[in-house]
């Protein structure tokens, strides 16, 4: 039985083999004719070369500047880019690395060169149709049954030149980027540099083009620093229309903050030491335009004072300014007061305006000295109760702050006048300085500075 069922199963016949395409022996025959034609191209490349250049400088305004600032090396770079690439059409394997390295290269330097990018993907996509045009042409010319082949290798060259554009475009934005980090690497340190005083002075003319800041401009220097965490954000918020360049130092945030208002002229600016060389520095060729634009931030602070007054600070954030300076080469000096001012801020943060608290700064240029001070004046005090030695300071801190006015102090301490002036004679008595004695008060008032800064 299953001899008969398997006698009427009839056998499946063998998969018959796949006919060649039609197309395969189209595409040995197109490419013959590509190739024919490629080659004549190949041996008037320099022909070629001089009539897409002509081409570009008619259709391509980037490209006409440069062909007029330096019409040997714009034909050079065409003449290697048609080279290697018409050779690629014929020779693939062996052409096709040279040629995608002479675009990459190409699109590299237009970068740095400038030329933009549409510029470029524009000439290479013009010299791809005057290839094209060329083969068309030259087939038609010699070999017009041909044509019919030549349109089924089309697409495979303007996948060649679409392959270039893209290789081009990558370059380009690799060179854009590397360019970039350069010039950010570069200003980063020429900031650096500025702040801490050891730019030389030939490079303030750049330093200034970089910066897009007036070499000659009056300038303050910001510091700000949080010792606590604080809310997302910036430390300070500086008020609309304020030019500044940011630099960020383990130590602090520092600003460089262009003031508005005309810089002095460079013969009637005060010479102070270490600055003989700066004050000179414009007597050979200027940057164009320098003293014309210093100042020129409209809207911006007139005065350190003002800065400080329009500025904001998050909570907690400790603020220095410095006081105004004339000029780059004085940033390192700013910087310097700028730190001064920080450190005599509260640790609980503020702002501190370094020319409104000169004997703080004093104290704080020099902590040695000002320790010893602290201890001079206010050693006697530690012989008493805690709590009644911060009372006597905290009165006399008030004292002071109300300018001397005892019914003032008396008023914000919440307590009768005599009170406060019997407070005071108690400190007198203790430290055997007297208050109505102005050498003993600027002792007294450095101390207690020197006492609160040691506490933060």
């Amino acid at each position: 039985m299953s001899n008969l069922v398997r006698s009427r199963v009839r056998a499946v016949p063998p998969p018959r083999a796949a006919l060649p395409r039609a197309r395969s022996l189209l595409d040995a025959e197109s490419l013959v004719v590509l190739h024919r034609a490629a080659q004549v191209l190949l041996d008037d490349v320099a022909g070629l070369t001089t009539t897409l250049v002509g081409e570009l400088r008619e259709q391509e305004p980037a490209y006409r500047a440069a062909i007029d600032e330096d019409a040997s090396e714009v034909w050079q770079e065409v003449h290697q880019s048609l080279l290697h690439n018409v050779a690629s059409l014929i020779r693939p394997r062996q052409c096709r690395d040279i040629a995608r390295r002479t675009s990459r290269a190409i699109g590299a330097s237009r970068a740095e060169q400038g030329v933009p990018l549409d510029a470029v993907l524009h000439a290479f996509r013009l010299g791809g149709a005057l290839v094209w045009q060329g083969l068309v042409d030259e087939t038609a010319r010699r070999h017009p049954e041909d044509i019919r082949l030549l349109v089924h290798v089309a697409a495979d060259v303007w996948n060649f030149v679409d392959e270039h554009c893209a290789l081009v475009a990558d370059a380009y934005r690799q060179a854009e980027r590397r360019m970039a980090w350069r010039r950010e690497n570069r200003l980063r340190l020429m900031t650096a540099a500025l702040l801490d005083g050891t730019a030389r002075i030939t490079d303030l003319p750049e330093a200034a083009t970089m910066l897009e800041l007036p070499e000659n401009g009056r300038y303050v220097v910001i510091a700000a620093a949080s010792a606590h965490p604080h809310t997302p954000g910036p430390l300070v918020t500086l008020p609309p229309c304020t030019a500044a360049v940011w630099h960020t130092t383990p130590e602090a945030e520092l600003a460089i903050v262009q003031l508005v208002g005309a810089a002095m002229a460079p013969e009637a600016r005060p010479v102070t030491e270490g600055q003989e060389g700066a004050a000179h520095r414009h007597e050979g060729p200027d940057r164009a335009g320098a003293g014309a634009t210093a100042g020129a931030a409209p809207g911006g602070p007139l005065d350190p004072a003002a800065l400080a007054a329009a500025l904001h600070a998050a909570p907690g954030v400790r603020v220095g300014i410095s006081s105004a300076v004339v000029g780059l080469a004085a940033l390192g000096e700013a910087r310097r007061h700028a730190g001064t001012a920080l450190r005599a801020c509260s640790r609980t943060g503020g702002v501190v305006l370094l020319e409104e608290h000169l004997p703080a700064a004093l104290v704080v240029s020099s902590p040695p000295l000002g320790r010893a001070l602290a201890e001079r004046v206010l050693g006697p005090l530690h012989g008493i109760d805690p709590a009644d030695r911060d009372l006597l300071v905290e009165t006399l801190t008030v004292w002071l702050d109300a300018e001397g006015s005892a019914q003032r102090a008396a008023t914000r301490l919440y307590c009768h006048r005599n009170t406060v002036l019997n407070r005071l004679r108690r400190f007198e008595q203790l430290t055997g300085r007297s208050l109505s004695r102005p050498s003993d008060l600027v002792e007294v008032s450095l101390a207690l500075a020197a006492r609160r800064l040691q506490e933060t």
